[in-house]
């Protein structure tokens, strides 16, 4: 008789791996994109990409070949969560081999803390000499954001369908998207997904060639943009540009890529109405605007020149709160008020569905709600109140899972914390590159970690506690620690 392991091995793990040798087959193409622009500048780095191309790809067929599904039934939730979770792990593994063995010589941990920020869309970085960095490296670290953006596993939802399977709680595992099914076949889904990220894309990069970026640095920040990433071709970020337009046009993408992907194509089938009709836009939005003005007001009361005040708090601040993490200035710099309100920013992010990370804000509008309900039962304990979010009734399974949340986020925050303090670093930069981390945002605060600097030069041991930082909060939180309980690796 089988024992549950060996039964769990066939029925999930074998599955995982043939999606993830898929996976890695497209990921070994996608390393020859890098090896043709090197190819194009005589840059020693091609050969470097295209080994790893062949050796990437090559795993990824064995692993494929190895593991072939024929045809399988539903996909459970079981399934999707360890696929999910291993995906990122393998990519981030196999994608940090070219930067480990590229002519910038940084070591397996560098090369895997800049991988697994790409992928993230954290956008923290460990490089500096970025101006004068071979192309292909640049391109592909911007292509490891844009992969992380669409989703590695959205780009598996794609494959799914010829496998006959329905694997749409794969993206729920990975995104709590909120938005509902606007397209009823997974296939259907992942053809809008991707045909809304990439005409953004696009357009991003018409518009920042239009505002006087050349075409290199304006395809690899749009990459970046959309997926709010923030990796730069630059080491001083979008600061270096030092341009109004460029910046204008930054501040619409990165704004675009912190809303749900799917609302774009309800947007063109509905018009304004979808809009009105998305509470958590609304509140993004709202919480955006405000966002600004404080930064703004605070910023002339320091001194600053009004027009000035308000270009950075824009730009900064919509980078901060999409989680995209550009930067045109020092920002830790501001003072006190400025220091915590970026703090805040990073736990609330993005919509849920978007390339944005942190709690994102419809939880936010859902605690809320409930906080204000337990307030107003205070009052009329026998009063009948019901909460309601997008014209759906909120039952208590949905309220509790939104503070069990909460928990897990607050707690993982400062247990990773006080693990980067015991690295040696101090409070604010522990506690701001957890939070960075976590909410996938890019730069922390202050001098060892802040947008003037990078995480070059923090110790391991911190690297390690922020590369899980980004894990975490990607996969938010649940979809890691339920592969940990003993119970789901049982019958």
């Amino acid at each position: 008789m089988q024992s549950a392991s060996s039964t769990f091995f066939r029925s999930h793990v074998q599955f995982a791996v043939f999606v993830n040798g898929l996976l890695l087959m497209g990921l070994g193409v996608a390393m020859l994109v890098p090896a043709l622009v090197d190819f194009g500048t005589n840059n020693r780095d091609a050969e470097h990409f295209l080994i790893c191309a062949v050796l990437v790809g090559g795993v990824g067929s064995l692993l494929a070949a190895a593991f072939r599904q024929e045809r399988t039934g539903t996909l459970d939730r079981r399934t999707g969560y360890l696929i999910t979770l291993s995906a990122w792990l393998s990519v981030s593994f196999f994608g940090s081999i070219p930067l480990a063995v590229a002519s910038i010589h940084i070591s397996m941990t560098d090369a895997l803390f800049e991988t697994v920020s790409g992928l993230t869309t954290t956008g923290a970085t460990v490089l500096s000499g970025l101006d004068t960095m071979a192309p292909g490296l640049l391109l592909w670290r911007s292509l490891l954001q844009w992969i992380g953006g669409i989703g590695i596993v959205v780009m598996a939802l794609a494959m799914l369908p010829l496998l006959h399977v329905g694997g749409m709680q794969l993206f729920l595992s990975e995104s709590s998207d909120v938005s509902g099914k606007t397209f009823p076949r997974v296939g259907q889904f992942a053809r809008a997904i991707g045909a809304v990220y990439v005409g953004l894309t696009l357009a991003c990069t018409i518009g920042l060639m239009a505002a006087g970026m050349n075409a290199f640095d304006a395809i690899n920040h749009a990459m970046a943009a959309i997926a709010t990433g923030g990796f730069s071709t630059k080491d001083a970020s979008v600061g270096f540009y030092n341009s109004v337009g460029i910046e204008v046009v930054l501040i619409v993408f990165m704004t675009a890529g912190a809303l749900p992907l799917v609302f774009y194509a309800s947007f063109l089938m509905r018009g304004r109405r979808a809009l009105l009709e998305d509470e958590q836009i609304i509140g993004f939005l709202g919480i955006l605007a405000a966002a600004i003005l404080a930064a703004t007001v605070w910023n002339i009361s320091e001194g600053m020149q009004p027009y000035h005040a308000l270009r950075v708090s824009a730009f900064n601040v919509t980078s901060i709160l999409t989680d995209t993490g550009f930067a045109t200035t020092d920002f830790s710099t501001w003072g006190s008020f400025a220091i915590g309100l970026f703090f805040m920013l990073y736990f609330i992010g993005g919509c849920a569905g978007s390339t944005a990370g942190a709690i994102k804000v419809f939880r936010w509008q859902i605690l809320f709600a409930s906080a204000l309900r337990h307030l107003r039962r205070t009052l009329s304990p026998s009063r009948v109140m019901v909460l309601t979010y997008q014209q759906r009734r909120l039952d208590d399974d949905t309220v509790s899972a939104v503070r069990n949340f909460f928990f897990m986020y607050l707690v993982t925050f400062v247990v990773l914390s006080m693990l980067a303090m015991a690295s040696g670093l101090d409070f604010l930069s522990s506690t701001s590159a957890v939070a960075q981390g976590m909410a996938n945002a890019g730069p922390g605060l202050g001098p060892l970690v802040g947008p003037a600097t990078n995480f070059g030069h923090v110790p391991e041991l911190a690297k390690w506690v922020v590369m899980a930082a980004m894990i975490l909060g990607r996969l938010e939180l649940a979809t890691v620690y339920v592969v940990l309980l003993p119970d789901f690796w049982e019958r």
